[in-house]
């Protein structure tokens, strides 16, 4: 083949790229008129996200980076939410701005408008009086935060939907490990890694060695009200009190616990 005949040939596949994503705009159409018919329901589902990214990057071969893969994957699923149903990413820039902005613009493009905020308390309040956003903020909420999980409790307060990146490796152009909260989801949503809110009347140092042995990982610890507050990602198929059970028999008092959302588990990718 000569120069000229590849980059025909280039062209070709980028014309059909392009009808494809036209092609799939028309059912995105369809999806909308049937999901008004059925009285509506969330854009989002990160449990098909989850499964789709995950067969995106097993399949994948060749040159081009996955990054790359990822990157166009991820703008093309949030673009076309967006499309069925407009919402804004609120962002916690208190750890920086760039880290943050890397992340939100790396999972979720350019096209979805971005709304900054100096702590995670400022993202949960706006996502909780919104229509439909979303919101994004580092694991520990900031360092002003405290115990930012418990403003999750409530049953209709946001929850957790997803726990970004998706795909973990040391290279990850946008490696800041976030939450993304949403209204509570009636469906759709990843149930493998549960996060709850624990709230006792003191801590002692073998609790965490306690929650550990029931399958508790310790994200978050923090005083709240006249007590303290872990926030603990467990199993989705652990029973839903083996975490508070595990610490009153250690002997903490007035033990509450509540679920504040979930998550697909991180997948991480082969060497």
């Amino acid at each position: 083949m000569t120069l000229d005949d590849i980059r025909r040939e280039i062209d070709r596949i980028d014309a059909e790229m392009h009808r494809l994503l036209i092609e799939r705009s028309g059912v995105i159409e369809r999806l909308i008129a049937i999901k008004q018919r059925q009285g509506g329901g969330s854009a989002f589902r990160p449990a098909r996200e989850a499964s789709m990214l995950r067969a995106i990057v097993e399949r994948h071969e060749g040159r081009l980076p996955v990054d790359t893969v990822e990157g166009i994957w991820r703008i093309i699923i949030s673009t076309f939410t967006y499309v069925q149903s407009p919402y804004c990413v609120h962002i916690d820039v208190s750890h920086g701005e760039q880290a943050i902005r890397d992340s939100e613009r790396f999972h979720f493009g350019f096209t979805v408008p971005v709304q900054p905020h100096f702590g995670a308390v400022g993202v949960i309040d706006s996502v909780r009086a919104s229509a439909g956003d979303l919101g994004m903020f580092a694991l520990d909420g900031g360092a002003a935060a405290g115990a930012w999980w418990m403003r999750l409790i409530e049953p209709d307060a946001p929850k957790v939907i997803a726990r970004l990146p998706f795909v973990e490796r040391p290279d990850h152009p946008a490696g800041l490990p976030v939450y993304v909260v949403a209204k509570p989801l009636s469906d759709g949503g990843a149930r493998q890694v549960v996060l709850e809110a624990l709230w006792m009347d003191r801590w002692r140092p073998d609790f965490a060695f306690r929650l550990a042995a029931a399958g508790g990982e310790i994200i978050g610890e923090a005083a709240w009200g006249h007590g303290f507050s872990a926030l603990v990602a467990r199993g989705g198929d652990a029973a839903p009190d083996a975490l508070s059970r595990v610490l009153r028999d250690g002997g903490a008092r007035d033990v509450r616990a509540g679920e504040i959302g979930s998550h697909a588990p991180r997948f991480e990718m082969a060497r």
